[in-house]
């Protein structure tokens, strides 16, 4: 590895961590639906939390649970974000679609037995934007887990010009998070008939942050 990549790897997470959460203090934030995931804790059950690539950035700060284990890419990138989340206290599996997934999903499925939370982002690390892969859809079938979507508007960002148009956003804008319903495998149900309810759930979701967010007269980014 290049000196300049020891550096970055070195650096960049730890400045990462440390700028999302400024963003999180300085931004006016409320989370809605956690009732949807407490439900399960509070039975001490575990879940399968999914959200789209583009809201990755601040999606660790709304998280209320007893412990996560969020699936990244093998890529440059994810390296960078699975040492940033370490910061939160957040361990990695690592795999993609593209990389390493058959061995990331067999350790995925193997952590459905353990008592933690799963977080995934359906449509990484390549896309295509808010298309959900079957990875996440066979994990709930075999792991006998709910899914239960999350989702994050803001009202002032910046979205980059990359395939998922990852989301930043400005300090000092109103953001809101929210936890959907959850969606679970039925039994002999076919994969496309659940992954059209799973995107109906999420669709759902994401409407009702941006519904609280124009409520305040604010548009999401």
């Amino acid at each position: 590895m290049k000196l300049r990549d020891q550096f970055l790897l070195s650096l960049a997470p730890w400045l990462a961590s440390r700028l999302v959460r400024i963003l999180h203090l300085t931004t006016k934030t409320e989370i809605l639906g956690l009732q949807n995931a407490l439900q399960f804790w509070n039975e001490k059950r575990n879940v399968i939390l999914v959200s789209w690539h583009d809201e990755l950035l601040m999606m660790p700060m709304a998280y209320r649970g007893y412990g996560a284990q969020i699936l990244i890419s093998s890529s440059k990138d994810g390296e960078l974000i699975a040492r940033t989340v370490k910061y939160w206290g957040y361990d990695a599996v690592r795999g993609s679609s593209s990389r390493g997934g058959t061995s990331a999903f067999r350790e995925m499925v193997n952590l459905c037995k353990r008592p933690l939370d799963l977080a995934i982002t359906p449509d990484g690390p390549r896309g295509p934007r808010h298309v959900l892969k079957d990875g996440v859809l066979q994990l709930a079938r075999l792991g006998g887990r709910p899914i239960i979507p999350m989702t994050y508007v803001c009202s002032k960002g910046y979205r980059f010009s990359s395939w998922d148009r990852f989301l930043c956003p400005y300090p000092f804008c109103r953001a809101v998070y929210s936890y959907g319903e959850p969606v679970s495998y039925a039994e002999k149900e076919s994969i496309e008939s659940f992954r059209q309810r799973l995107s109906a759930a999420m669709s759902s979701n994401y409407n009702k942050a941006k519904e609280r967010l124009e409520s305040y007269g604010l548009s999401a980014i």
